[in-house]
């Protein structure tokens, strides 16, 4: 029967008369199989030409369409040591309840009465700028009374200056007079005194002229002292006036200059109030950071740091935290090549780990289980994994996601790209060419317009 041996039992054994074999070998059953065969080619020519929509596959997983509505931890922004819980994981906190409070650990904040004593040393500045400020003020007056004053003396001076000058006018007139009067009485001696020598004049006529003459010489003296005299005193009211004016430059510049003293403390002093206030408000919002509350609405997820008395660093997480309000997203990833056929607005089915389904990748429309989704966002540059990050949305237009799904949750993804038919798509996978490139209609009206 196998045709291993040479003695061949069919050639000895007749079964043509049993009806076995009548039925085994008969004619009929070639022509239903060959029935059956040219419908299954008939078929499957008909299938070549069925509409396959083409799609990309990836992989993700639930996540939230807002930055702000994802998972967060809570940081403390100073360092601390935890000294009490007021949570524990699962608890609903709302936006400002306190989670936890901790203590200092720097030395340099230790002091309880801290704010109280810079509030102290904050008045304490503020009363040395207000003594500051009365010293310019009198310091000002003392100016303004020493430049009045100064105005005074100078017209006073002045007007004696002017006296002088006058009194000298008035020597000088004297004096000149005095000349006169001397050249008069030289020429009258002269005069008696020749007619003496001639016996017209006695001699107690010509001693009277001598005497008069000698009055009138001894007078021009006195009156030319006098006359210096005078000038030394316009030059004395000269000096007094250069005297006066820098006798009160001298006391108005010390004055200005304990005014820019007083100035310059009252500016340090304010420097320093603002220092001191700055440091106020720095230490009260320290203290309002002992207590860690909720940023917002949520979920304790987890406590990072647990222990009581556990120390920790600025900026380090504490606890874990998880939005009470969030709309649900899908966070997927594509492959560099792919990158091209997807546009914002595409539209993907999605699976969700946990619900059954059963899925037609070329034929949406008979798939169950799936739901649908659309691309909100595609980040320009890859990530980690070698692919480009895609955030998927509900699309408003098909069935509501459910409502038990949770962030953290596997998703597959289904992009759905054109329509070509089942021989074409098969014609591609075998030559490994990548989906049709192709643009939504909105993308095309915008190119054309």
């Amino acid at each position: 029967m196998l045709n291993i041996s040479d003695n061949k039992l069919n050639t000895k054994v007749d079964i043509s008369h049993y009806e076995s074999s009548k039925r085994a070998f008969g004619k009929s059953h070639y022509k239903n199989f060959n029935r059956l065969l040219l419908l299954f080619a008939v078929l499957c020519v008909i299938i070549l030409f069925l509409p396959w929509t083409q799609n990309i596959t990836a992989n993700g997983a639930v996540t939230t369409l807002t930055p702000d509505q994802r998972p967060q931890s809570i940081q403390s922004p100073i360092p601390g040591r935890i000294e009490k819980w007021y949570v524990k994981e699962g608890d609903f906190v709302k936006k400002g309840d306190t989670i936890l409070f901790v203590s200092e650990v720097k030395n340099d904040y230790f002091n309880p009465d801290l704010v109280k004593r810079t509030g102290e040393q904050i008045q304490s500045k503020n009363f040395s700028v207000e003594s500051y400020g009365s010293k310019v003020n009198a310091l000002d007056n003392q100016i303004a009374a020493l430049q009045r004053e100064r105005l005074l003396k100078l017209e006073q001076a002045k007007n004696k200056l002017l006296q002088s000058k006058l009194k000298v006018k008035s020597d000088s007139i004297d004096y000149e007079a005095s000349k006169t009067n001397l050249n008069i009485a030289e020429k009258q001696f002269s005069r008696i005194e020749t007619l003496q020598n001639e016996g017209l004049k006695s001699v107690t006529e010509v001693e009277e002229k001598r005497l008069k003459l000698q009055e009138t010489q001894a007078k021009i003296i006195s009156l030319e002292n006098k006359y210096l005299a005078a000038k030394n005193e316009v030059l004395n009211a000269e000096v007094e006036i250069n005297r006066i004016q820098a006798e009160y430059i001298d006391k108005i510049s010390k004055a200005q200059s304990d005014k820019f003293t007083a100035k310059s403390n009252q500016f340090d002093t304010e420097a320093q109030v603002s220092k001191l206030e700055n440091d106020y408000a720095n230490y009260e919002m320290r203290r309002a950071m002992y207590y860690i509350k909720a940023p917002l609405d949520g979920y304790i997820n987890k406590a990072i740091k647990t222990g009581i008395g556990e120390s920790f660093k600025e900026g380090e997480r504490l606890v874990g935290i998880m939005p009470a309000n969030y709309d649900i997203a899908v966070e997927t990833y594509i492959k560099p090549i792919d990158l091209p056929l997807v546009h914002l607005g595409e539209t993907f089915r999605v699976q969700f780990d946990g619900w059954p389904a059963v899925v037609f990748s070329g034929w949406p429309n008979v798939s169950f289980g799936t739901y649908g989704a659309k691309v909100v966002a595609i980040e320009s540059f890859i990530s980690d994994n070698g692919k480009f990050r895609i955030l998927l949305a509900r699309d408003e237009t098909d069935y509501a996601w459910p409502e038990a799904i949770r962030v953290g949750s596997g998703v597959k993804a289904l992009g759905l790209l054109d329509d070509v038919p089942i021989w074409f798509e098969l014609w591609r996978k075998l030559n490994g060419f990548p989906p049709n490139y192709y643009q939504p209609q909105g993308e095309l009206k915008k190119d054309s317009k």
